[in-house]
């Protein structure tokens, strides 16, 4: 029987979502002081790309906003 479209997003956006989590987690390990020194724009270097990355993501999901992707000249 083939898989459905839902199916298909249900079943890889589990198994992605997953792995990203894991992911961010091992990244929060690099938080402890007694293991790495870090300065505040050390932490704002490494996070603000991914949070600009999520946005822009999540917005590919809402249908009514255009993607931050696109060449836009007005």
């Amino acid at each position: 029987m083939k898989e459905s479209k839902n199916e298909r997003f249900r079943r890889l956006a589990e198994s992605r979502g997953n792995r990203l989590i894991r992911e961010i987690a091992l990244l929060g390990n690099l938080a402890n002081p007694k293991n790495y020194s870090y300065s505040e724009d050390e932490v704002e270097r490494l996070f603000a790309p991914i949070e600009q990355e999520l946005k822009e993501t999540r917005a590919l999901f809402n249908m009514n906003s255009e993607s931050a992707r696109k060449v836009k000249f007005s």
